[in-house]
């Protein structure tokens, strides 16, 4: 019988890109990324790949959750 470990549920941050009809949404500590037509269902695709993942790969590379920040730039007159 196959081992199987438990792991709980945890938050992951997200980077949506709005663009061409679709918004694109990457997970930020491992390298999954998904998209759909709306923010929600670009949101339930992207965590059903990062599930996906976490139950086909045995261990997952999770990397530490980045700061994210933003800043305004502009150009010279």
């Amino acid at each position: 019988m196959a081992r199987v470990t438990y792991r709980p549920p945890a938050p992951r941050s997200i980077c949506l890109l709005p663009g061409h009809g679709w918004y694109v949404a990457r997970c930020l500590e491992i390298e999954v990324a998904s998209q759909g037509e709306t923010v929600d269902e670009a949101l339930t695709n992207l965590r059903e790949a990062v599930e996906a993942y976490l139950e086909e790969v045995e261990n997952p590379a999770i990397e530490t959750t980045p700061l994210v920040t933003s800043f305004q730039a502009g150009r010279a007159a």
